[in-house]
This record gives C-alpha cells, structure tokens and sequence, in this order.
C-alpha cells in the first residue's frame, strides 16, 4: 500500500485545513495581524483537546464509546485541587488552606499522582460494568457523563469543608503548579501521549489485538486474544488522558468548577475522532489522522470565532455536528457498501424523501447567517446537486 493510499484522510485533513485558514483570512485579517497569538492559542486548545481525544480514540479503535471524558475532565481537576488544598499552610487567624503559598514541587507531584490513579480506577470500573455486569459501553460511560460530575459537586464542598473552606469552586494557585499553564507545556505532553500511543497502535503486540478486537471481538477472542484485558487497556488509556486534560485545564483556568468545566467536551473529541478517520464500528484509525482530526476541529472553530463573531457559540454545535456527519459519510463512501456494490445515499423513496430536508436545512443555516436572498439560493442549489446525485446513483444502480 502506497503513503498516499495509507494517508489519504490524513492528507486530506492537511488540505481542509489549508483551505479554512484560507477561508479565514478572506473575512478576518487578525491571522496576519497577530499570528504568533493566533498561533499559540490554536496550538494550546489543539493540545487540550488532542490529550483526551487520543484516549478517545483507542476505546473507539476497540469497538467501544466513552462518553466520560467530560465529566472525567472536571472530576480529575477536582481530586487535583482538593489534594493541592489539603497540602497548603494554614492561615493561623481564619483557618483556611492557602493554596497560593505552597512551595516546592512535592505537593503538584502528590496531587498529580494521585489523580491518575483516580483516573485508572475510573477505567477500571468502566471495563467492569463493560466486560462483567455485561452493560453496553454506551450505558455504562453515560453513568460517569452523569456520576462523575455530579459527584464532584457534592465531593468539593465536603471534603473542602474538612479542610477548612467549604467550597464547590476549589482553587489551585499554587505558583508551582500555574505553571503547567503555559501552552507549550499542554503541546509536549499531547505530541508525547501522540508518540506513545502512535507506538502502541502502529508497533507493538498489544496494538495489532486492539485493532482486531475492534474489527471482529469474537474472531479476536477465538484466536487467543484476552478481549478483557485489551478493553481495560483501552478504558483505562481514556480515562487516565481524560485526568491528564483535567489537570492541565485546572493549571489553565486556575479552579475546578463542576458546574461549567468540561460540559460537553466528550463530544468534541469523539468528533475530532471520526473527522480523523477512525470508524465508530471500530477496527478502524490512525494516531497521525486523530492528530489532525482535533487540529482540523480548533481551526474550525477558531475560524467560525473570527468569521462570525458576535454570537459565534451558537454555530459552533451546529457546524461541529454536520462536520461528523459529513466525516463518517465521506468515509463510509469511500469504504462502498457489500457486495461489490457502490454505497447508495439516496436509496429508494427515502431518498426522494430527504433530499429537500436536506437542502431545507442547509438552506435554513445561510437564511440564519445571511439573510432571505442566500437562503433561496442555497435550498434551490442543494436540492439540484442532491436531485441530481439521487439520478446518478439510480442509473448506476441499473447497470
């Protein structure tokens, strides 16, 4: 297989990515006006969000779905703050930690620590509920999208209480550890975690079973593979990247808020997974394509910041959404369907049936954006080029 053939998504996403900075720097010259803080806070976000997205990734790679990462994010950075606070000096006159007077590096180090070990046991009990209770991935990481979060708000003012505040907002201020705020910081460790789990995948035993546990679990099983054992592999990879991504946005923003950090953040990965090529039936991705898959997704949203500007947040769900669809049908065109047969979109009475809801849609989103006049343009156009794909798709059905 050639590099081009082997890469064709990873070159594809290098394009994409091309051509939307382009895009940008039609409506919005602060790229050139300011590059380098452009450049630094696409990077910064691109590693966030890249940490926990690798782990993301594996657990997809093996077939699975975690659906954790958010809530694993804000519950990380809560253990973080909560052992930082229980290490600070006392202030004699309140009573109260002062976690802006700790000194040295033992106490980052302990609270570090202490929250990848939470993040493992989070793993390890996904890969319980998954492999013994029997619970459908889905269910069982929907219960931690829900628990954790919940937990940390309860666990925050508790414990902080014990030590002296009560608090659900828990600080970290500490100097020692703010420094883990720099951006470059967040960029090494994401191109580290990106070597190694580019190592696992692509080099070692253990990645060549993951990928065959994603591709077909029981054939995996039949040949010798410890299927349990390389789903825990997987869990546990994604919730300890997740814990890593909660300390490095405690560092970041300075306090372990449950109410507001990390809200859904577990869809943003598993979109930059699937833009990145990897395949929600499992089997099926590559470390570099994740890589770029998150980088492509920040400079979307970077350039819908820029583009649209005054209530840009509104779009970025929404266009976020129709790049995952758009990423998994391009895939699943390119993969065509059984049987020697090209893949149809537009089968059928179905088809007819949601071609103008399509172009309605889109139709909708330039009416939003733009006013009466694109709106019309669009639907009429839409409905063309999808009216005439359902034409070439039934003739080609024929032959």
């Amino acid at each position: 297989m050639g590099f081009a053939s082997k890469y064709r998504n990873e070159l594809g996403l290098l394009v994409a990515i091309i051509c939307v900075v382009g895009f940008t720097l039609v409506f919005n010259k602060s790229y050139l006006e300011a590059p380098g803080r452009n450049l630094t806070n696409i990077l910064h976000q691109t590693a966030l969000l890249g940490i926990f997205a690798l782990g993301a990734a594996i657990v997809i790679i093996v077939g699975g779905i975690d659906l954790s990462s958010g809530s694993m994010i804000v519950f990380a950075a809560s253990v973080c703050a909560l052992v930082l606070m229980a290490c600070a000096p006392v202030d004699p006159a309140t009573g109260t930690p002062q976690t802006d007077d700790i000194t040295g590096w033992w106490p980052v180090v302990l609270a570090i620590g202490a929250t990848l070990i939470v993040g493992l046991m989070v793993g390890t009990l996904h890969t319980w509920l998954i492999t013994v209770v029997q619970l459908p991935p889905f269910v069982a990481t929907l219960a931690s999208l829900v628990g954790l979060r919940s937990f940390a708000k309860v666990l925050n003012p508790a414990v902080s209480k014990v030590l002296g505040s009560e608090v659900t907002k828990v600080r970290a201020d500490a100097e020692s550890f703010v420094l883990l705020s720099e951006w470059w910081v967040a960029l090494t460790v994401f191109l580290v975690l990106s070597a190694a789990c580019y190592f696992l995948m692509s080099h070692t035993v253990w990645g060549r079973h993951l990928y065959a546990l994603g591709g077909n679990e029981e054939a995996a099983r039949l040949s010798g593979i410890r299927t349990n054992r390389m789903k825990w592999l997987a869990y546990s990879i994604g919730s300890v990247t997740a814990s890593i991504a909660g300390i490095l946005y405690l560092a970041k923003i300075g306090a372990a808020n449950p109410a507001t950090l990390g809200v859904g953040y577990e869809l943003n990965a598993i979109a930059a997974t699937v833009v990145g090529g990897c395949s929600l039936r499992g089997g099926i991705g590559l470390i570099p394509g994740v890589m770029l898959g998150v980088l492509f997704l920040r400079v979307v949203i970077d350039s819908i910041n820029k583009v649209v500007r005054n209530g840009s947040d509104d779009y970025q769900g929404m266009i976020v959404g129709f790049l995952v669809v758009l990423a998994v049908a391009v895939n699943e065109l390119r993969r065509g369907g059984g049987g020697g047969q090209r893949k149809q979109f537009f089968p059928g009475m179905l088809g007819v049936a949601v071609i103008p809801i399509l172009s309605l849609l889109v139709a909708l989103v330039l009416f939003v954006m733009y006013g009466t006049s694109a709106g019309l343009m669009t639907f009429v156009s839409v409905l063309v080029i999808l009216s005439s794909w359902k034409i070439t798709e039934s003739m080609s059905a024929r032959r």
